[in-house]
């Protein structure tokens, strides 16, 4: 029987806990023997990253373990393992390369005690442990390189062992060995491009004592590199405005593409070890390509087939085992998982890991992708309308709507499921995911309207995609909210400090000083801000205005500000400055600082306060009474 409540106060099975339980964070799958490995987060665990196998109730790497890379702080590749079933991760906590033998339950390290170093982007290729090096040393910039950990333990006694392969640049990623054992190809990018902006695809000669004769593939911009059995590089490029594929043999110039199309393959390196795209054994390639929403393709020379897969959201290939795909992504109805397919049979896909609902699919909404006119272009956006199986809105009442404005900057949504946006939705509020000018998935051209223009563009867009939706009707122009996090909370800002568009801003570990972040922020973003506002301090002015701090006074509506106690990207003192500023001025606010929480939410804990009080947050702001949470007072 339907119910009529107005929006926000609908009654949801859907609780602040289901989203924690429900949205856990993964590390890569692979095929390990017949059987499919991958790194899943256990949220009542404190967010440890633990490797889980198919079939098994228990995860192979027992507590306290934690496989989880540093490295450029966003890590990523913490983890690999051999066809006999030996597990090679790095320990979050010390940042050693350890090795779990098959059937054992006490890990033993494989690299010496040492706190400037860590490791990520672990590969096992021709029975040696290829990793990428992060050392801190007494220079601001760390020294990173690809290198060649032994597998018996040496090392641990003997720092030398572990064989430096690559370096001459400022950052490396992607390692991969030849076939035939003797030749290295790699990414490399340096200060100040950030790897989407120019990155390098780079081969040499594998010796004894590391690469020599090196040489450069790519043109513009690479994001992957993969050999095919025969022996040939393939790699992504973009000299064309899309990231597509191109190969080459070892020894040649002239790269060829590979069934060029009007869409990405490829993406931002945000963390090591992402995939797009992997060579068959019998010269056949898969790949994603995304143009908003991703698909999985076959190509065969010239010919180009689309694969069945119910994935469209955030898809990668992680691992390949003759004809099976071994891919993870999600849907606007399927949340992330790990999905097999094999491309000569006509058999459905086969879901491995996660990729279930925890509810009835009648409490989720459905994305559409929607786009709005703006002065640089079209600004690409996901709505998900408020969704529920039995209760409607009273005649005329428009829905309220939170529009979110994403990390990155340089980052891209796809209208996957999502248990945080199913939360709000099920209760009668609406979602619009937005990808601003400068997010990735439509082309170098699109990304590149951030250029020079963060503070601006991104602030243009978010306004100008929730104007627009809310004059088409779907939205109450009255009850419309900013949320975001890191870069997407300057965004947050922004936004409020540019007129009343908006009537209620969440920031999670928001940018508040342009300069702070310029000064303070690690060594992957050092010179991020050079492209995306100018070079710091030649172009402090510009650093200033665009600051949200600068123009704190403009703030008007209320915020709730949500941060982390440890987090090294954005400390503390950024979101502690705007609260004091909001406090002089007496706009209403709250400010929560989450101990042994970084750059993200991990414990279950943490999760479930932030999403309960975002709730409330706009309980408070809008006027309305949501079911079962209790209120929040403003400071």
């Amino acid at each position: 029987m339907s119910e009529t409540l107005p929006y926000g106060t609908w009654p949801s099975i859907i609780t602040a806990a289901d989203v924690a339980a429900a949205a856990p964070r993964y590390d890569g799958a692979a095929f390990v023997g017949n059987e499919v490995w991958w790194a899943q987060s256990i949220p009542s665990e404190g967010g440890r990253m633990a490797v889980f196998r198919d079939g098994a109730d228990t995860p192979l790497l027992p507590a306290p373990w934690s496989a989880g890379s540093r490295v450029h702080e966003y890590g990523g590749g913490a983890w690999a393992a051999d066809e006999v079933g030996q597990l090679f991760f790095v320990e979050k906590s010390d940042q050693r390369v350890y090795r779990l033998a098959a059937g054992g339950d006490e890990p033993t390290p494989l690299t010496p005690i040492d706190p400037a170093a860590r490791f990520g982007g672990l590969r096992l290729q021709r029975g040696r442990l290829l990793a990428v090096r992060e050392v801190h040393t007494s220079s601001p910039v760390p020294e990173r390189d690809v290198v060649d950990i032994p597998l018996d333990g040496s090392a641990v006694d003997d720092p030398a062992a572990v064989t430096s392969l690559a370096a001459g640049s400022d950052f490396v990623a992607c390692p991969t060995i030849s076939p035939d054992g003797t030749r290295l190809a790699w990414i490399a990018w340096s200060h100040p491009s950030m790897p989407w902006d120019a990155a390098e695809a780079r081969v040499g000669i594998l010796g004894a004592d590391g690469v020599h004769d090196v040489r450069t593939v790519s043109r513009t911009c690479a994001t992957q590199v993969a050999w095919t059995a025969a022996g040939s590089l393939l790699f992504t490029d973009d000299p064309t405005g899309r990231w597509n594929l191109y190969l080459t043999s070892p020894d040649d110039d002239a790269p060829r593409p590979v069934a060029p199309a009007d869409a990405d393959t490829g993406g931002p390196l945000w963390v090591l070890g992402s995939r797009w795209f992997a060579a068959l054994d019998d010269g056949r390639i898969v790949a994603v390509r995304t143009n908003g929403t991703d698909e999985l393709v076959l190509i065969t020379g010239d010919h180009v087939q689309r694969v069945p897969l119910p994935l469209t959201s955030d898809v990668h290939i992680e691992d390949v085992d003759g004809s099976r795909i071994l891919v993870s992504g999600s849907s606007a109805t399927i949340p992330t998982g790990f999905w097999v397919i094999d491309v000569d049979e006509n058999t459905a896909p086969q879901r491995v890991a996660g990729g279930v609902l925890p509810w009835d699919p009648s409490w989720l909404p459905v994305s559409r992708q929607v786009s709005f006119s703006g002065e640089r272009g079209e600004i690409h956006a996901f709505d998900y309308p408020p969704t529920h199986p039995s209760a409607t809105a009273p005649a005329g009442e428009r829905p309220p709507y939170v529009v979110l404005a994403h990390g990155g900057p340089t980052s891209h949504v796809s209208g996957g499921v999502s248990s945080v946006i199913a939360y709000f939705t099920s209760r009668g509020i609406g979602v619009l995911d937005v990808n601003y000018g400068g997010s990735t998935g439509y082309g170098r051209a699109y990304r590149e309207r951030l250029a020079g223009a963060w503070g601006i563009v991104d602030i243009d867009d978010v306004l100008n995609a929730a104007s627009s939706f809310a004059a088409t009707g779907a939205a109450d122009p009255e009850r419309l909210a900013v949320k975001g996090g890191s870069a997407g909370g300057l965004t947050v800002y922004g936004a409020l400090e540019r007129g009343t568009t908006f009537s209620a801003g969440i920031s999670r570990y928001g940018v508040a000083d342009l300069r702070t972040l310029a000064t303070d922020t690690h060594d992957f973003e050092a010179r991020y801000l050079d492209g995306l506002i100018g070079r710091f301090p030649d172009d402090e002015d510009v650093y200033i205005e665009r600051s949200p701090l600068t123009h704190a006074d403009r703030i008007a509506a209320p915020v709730l500000i949500l941060q982390g106690a440890d987090d090294p990207v954005v400390p503390p003192s950024q979101s502690e400055m705007i609260r004091d500023a909001l406090a002089e001025r007496g706009v209403p606010h709250a400010y929560v600082l989450y101990p042994g929480e970084s750059h993200g939410f991990r414990s279950r804990e943490t999760v479930i306060d932030a999403t309960e009080r975002e709730l409330a947050f706009l309980a408070a702001a809008w006027g309305f009474d949501p079911d079962g949470i209790a209120p929040l007072s403003f400071d």
